[in-house]
């Protein structure tokens, strides 16, 4: 850049508008891409549904029927997303979420159908938790007087992978953030011969209000909160130390959760992680673009594209968004 006699600047030899000047241009020196492989959808199956339910605070997304769920998994394999994340809903829960290691349990169930649809064109991942089992919505069991009993969970987040295993599951997903989880999953899924089955730790989980519609998607028991096991938003640098904790237990793929109200946390973990990063775009993240698409606030396709493409640019391997098979179709006819 120069100057002119009286100090002003000049346009000079560097201009890095030359690299925005056409569609072409942008695509050439583009950083960042999004492709469907990098794209995991969640999906919900509720026990004793004759059809699929929409979900209120979640516009687009339902509970799916075993049927149903058939559908969404052909269709995500069709749209050659990475994998797809199951949760379910039990008609009856208990203190300890028994539904959650039975094989005829609704999950187990779900996570059989699902493996069956896909084959080998996704990853059948299974949501590890109890809190959508569970008559109190704690992601653990109870002591007598309330509080959520680290290592008699963990022995239940034990059978749980190994119920999940058996029904069909490539990868769980251990998101109730007890300490010590990865490595009981991991030591049973190798003892019982499941050591094929691969780990994924929702290792940096924070106690985030961007939950709530996933609350009402699951039917969630929960009184009170998480703050006693899931992450203080306030903290970046323990993200660090429960990663590196999760890697050393045995964890193949870790998880920042929320995605983008945690993308420095995010950057953070890529930049040092040696496993594979997801980050999960929650119910909350997805709820406020729908909101504010209905409402012509913004500009629905082009708010879903930029939110995903902002997680995967601060370093997610892939990334869990119930906006997966749409935005993997908008992504398909750009590289045709």
């Amino acid at each position: 850049m120069s100057t002119d006699p009286i100090g002003v600047p000049t346009p000079g030899r560097v201009r890095p508008r030359r690299l925005r000047a056409t569609p072409a241009v942008r695509r050439l020196v583009r950083e960042v891409d999004v492709h469907p492989r990098q794209l995991v959808l969640p999906v919900f199956v509720r026990e004793g549904l004759d059809e699929p339910r929409a979900i209120a605070s979640m516009p687009g997304v339902v509970q799916h029927t075993l049927d149903s769920l058939r559908g969404a998994v052909a269709q995500a394999a069709a749209a050659r997303l990475g994998g797809v994340m199951v949760f379910a809903v039990p008609q009856v829960r208990d203190a300890i979420g028994s539904r959650a290691t039975a094989p005829e349990g609704i999950l187990n169930r779900a996570l059989t159908v699902a493996a069956q649809e896909a084959g080998d064109a996704l990853v059948v991942q299974a949501d590890l938790c109890l809190d959508e089992f569970t008559d109190h919505g704690h992601c653990g069991v109870l002591t007598p007087d309330g509080r959520v009993d680290n290592d008699a969970t963990l022995a239940r987040y034990a059978e749980m992978a190994l119920a999940q295993a058996a029904a069909g599951a490539h990868l769980v997903g251990l998101s109730g953030m007890m300490d010590g989880q990865v490595a009981a999953v991991r030591d049973a899924l190798d003892a019982a011969g499941y050591d094929e089955v691969a780990v994924l730790a929702y290792a940096a989980k924070y106690a985030s209000a961007f939950y709530g519609p996933f609350r009402d998607a699951v039917e969630s028991q929960l009184v009170g909160d998480r703050r006693t096991y899931q992450m203080d938003p306030a903290n970046r640098r323990e993200a660090a130390r429960e990663v590196a904790i999760d890697i050393a237990e045995g964890a193949d793929v870790v998880m920042v959760k929320p995605a983008m109200a945690y993308l420095d946390v995010l950057a953070d973990v890529a930049a040092t992680s040696s496993v594979p990063v997801a980050a999960y775009a929650v119910s909350g993240e997805y709820a406020m673009i729908e909101a504010a698409a209905a409402a012509g606030w913004i500009e629905r396709e082009r708010a879903i594209r930029e939110s995903v493409l902002s997680i995967r640019r601060a370093g997610a391997d892939h990334v869990l968004t119930y906006h997966a098979t749409e935005l993997a179709g908008w992504l398909a006819e750009e590289y045709r």
